[in-house]
């Protein structure tokens, strides 16, 4: 199901010197905003908490799914090129598969490692709150890499809907409104670090069965709807 051809040259793709550069921003100013915090306020369970799961988690974490997720694919169905790798004597849910895990990989490194380094600058991991996160932004990554790779998939106008996802739903609605709550990655993720931490400093209004039932269904389903999508893709000549 994984192929090392298709793998290099998506990290290639997501790793040229644009989606780099976004990429590299995204941390590097989590972990500005971390420095400062603790310089002015010192060592703060609470504020650690607030800081990961207001920037981090609600913000940081969905906004590199998107690059990640979308530019798995999205440009190659935009500008043709995906026609010579369907060409090829891969099959396409492999195709699907192998990108889904880049994606992920690529969303990880981007999100989780930073947001523990966060979580020790800001409070040496008291009260698990970095572990707790990271677990979170980890979990999250998977959900959010497969359903922006669907996104990719199926519309040319994916990294827009993808970012209004992300910055409206999830940071916002997905943050203060009761109903929307329950339709939030993020939500299903804190409930995971909510179990690793078990301080009460991590909540979701997500039940731990729910939330992961809905991020092994949500991932699931999202990966298998691309293969299929991908199947109906039909290249020059074919029938």
């Amino acid at each position: 199901m994984y192929n090392p051809t298709v793998a290099r040259l998506t990290y290639r793709a997501l790793l040229g010197r644009r989606r780099a550069l976004i990429l590299f921003a995204l941390p590097a100013l989590l972990l500005l905003i971390a420095a400062a915090v603790r310089a002015f306020n010192g060592a703060d369970d609470q504020v650690a908490a607030d800081v990961l799961g207001g920037f981090a988690l609600a913000t940081m974490v969905p906004l590199i799914g998107v690059i990640a997720g979308t530019g798995a694919i999205g440009p190659e169905i935009d500008d043709g090129s995906i026609v010579y790798l369907l060409s090829k004597p891969v099959k396409r849910p492999t195709i699907i598969f192998t990108k889904l895990i880049v994606a992920i990989a690529v969303t990880m490194v981007f999100s989780a490692v930073p947001t523990f380094v966060a979580g020790m600058i800001l409070n040496g991991n008291g009260q698990q709150v970095a572990v707790a996160y990271t677990v979170a932004a980890l979990v999250a990554s998977i959900a959010y890499s497969a359903l922006f790779l669907l996104l990719g998939t199926v519309s040319r106008h994916a990294v827009v809907i993808g970012l209004v996802y992300a910055l409206v739903w999830e940071a916002l609605f997905g943050s203060l409104i009761s109903g929307a709550k329950t339709l939030s990655v993020q939500q299903w993720a804190l409930a995971v670090a909510q179990k690793v931490s078990g301080e009460g400093l991590v909540t979701s209004d997500v039940g731990l069965p729910a939330a992961v039932a809905l991020l092994v269904g949500v991932t699931v389903l999202a990966t298998w709807y691309a293969g299929q999508k991908l199947r109906t893709l039909k290249l020059a000549g074919e029938e």
